[in-house]
């Protein structure tokens, strides 16, 4: 089992017009999925560069969805009040 982690930007133009408070909150979200990617809980993360509707996507690789939820709640950019997110359970299809 694996989770989709979907964070949803509180705009569509939000790249390109987050304000201090909200940019200092992507930069601590970045460095929080960074450290999740070193320990191997994430499998990828990035933007999903959509034309019309620009959203964040997190491949979290737990059992747990309680888990993956407190992973969620914990981001910086959910905890801060900037970004919402949903979470999509998922089977992670590995190599060999």
């Amino acid at each position: 089992m694996a989770f989709l982690y979907r964070l949803l930007p509180p705009r569509p133009t939000f790249a390109q017009d987050m304000d201090p408070a909200e940019a200092e909150a992507m930069e601590r979200h970045t460095a929080y999925w960074q450290d999740l990617l070193d320990r191997e809980v994430a499998v990828a993360f990035g933007p999903v560069l959509h034309p019309q509707e620009p959203w964040g996507l997190g491949l979290l690789d737990l059992e747990d969805q309680k888990a993956a939820q407190a992973i969620g709640d914990g981001d910086p950019a959910v905890a801060s009040g900037t970004c919402t997110y949903e979470l999509l359970p998922m089977l992670l299809v590995r190599p060999g």
